[in-house]
């Protein structure tokens, strides 16, 4: 059972394999859907679409990461949940938990978001702190932010110069043809990376992928009094390391 609707209205020699360009030319911009209060999903595992606020209601249709939503209005649960009432295009709406959602006009949302990148994996901290850096620009959390990005991004480099090895080794490759390194880059492996905008150096010598350190140059020159700049500025003067085999 849900309660009263409460309306709101609107306010070495290394080959650089280049996946994406930095957060401000991500290939695709969103749908904006008109009106209302504009969030966007940052837990899909909350984005449930549904019919009507509660989480026994029909469900509309589940909603991905990243996809920016409408607030037409809220509800209260007798169980103490919020949900929204939101708009995802001109003839698509329903009801969706608040906690699915971020935006940068709710007061401790960035605190929020930047607790959910503690705990998931190198792609979901990559997938979620892009979120945050394009939803919470002026937020102090921003350095704290910048350096789980790029240090999931190595993480991530490491995983895949493992994976991508294993399925290129010298036997399965053509003794005439196209080049070795060029099977590297265009592992499928990096194709959700590319979509996040993370960019990649490969090193031929050591097949190894190596994150190319954005998030760390952007937090030196951005935040240079943070008690992330020194780290990330340490990153950027380590050499890189090989990933276990």
């Amino acid at each position: 059972m849900y309660l009263k609707v409460i309306q709101r209205t609107a306010g070495s020699f290394a080959v650089s394999l280049a996946v994406g360009f930095g957060l401000s030319s991500f290939a695709q911009k969103p749908r904006v859907p008109a009106g209302g209060h504009l969030a966007v999903v940052a837990d899909e595992r909350l984005a449930a679409l549904r019919r009507e606020p509660d989480l026994s209601g029909r469900l509309v249709r589940r909603l991905s990461r990243g996809r920016l939503v409408s607030i037409r209005g809220s509800a209260r649960t007798r169980d103490g949940l919020t949900f929204y009432r939101v708009a995802i295009s001109r003839r698509t709406s329903g009801w969706l938990q608040s906690e699915a959602v971020v935006a940068a006009w709710h007061l401790g949302d960035d605190q929020r978001l930047s607790t959910l990148l503690e705990s998931a994996d190198e792609f979901d901290r990559v997938a979620r702190a892009r979120i945050f850096l394009g939803t919470f620009q002026h937020s102090s959390l921003r350095p704290k932010v910048l350096l789980t990005y790029g240090d999931a991004a190595e993480e991530a480099a490491a995983k895949l110069s493992r994976e991508a090895e294993r399925r290129f080794e010298k036997r399965e490759l053509p003794a005439a043809g196209a080049p070795e390194f060029s099977y590297y880059l265009n592992y499928s492996g990096l194709d959700r990376f590319n979509r996040q905008g993370v960019t990649f150096n490969f090193d031929r010598s050591s097949k190894q992928f190596h994150y190319e350190g954005w998030a760390w140059r952007e937090i030196v020159r951005r935040y240079p009094h943070s008690a992330e700049a020194a780290e990330a500025q340490l990153r950027l003067n380590s050499p890189p390391k090989e990933s276990a085999k």
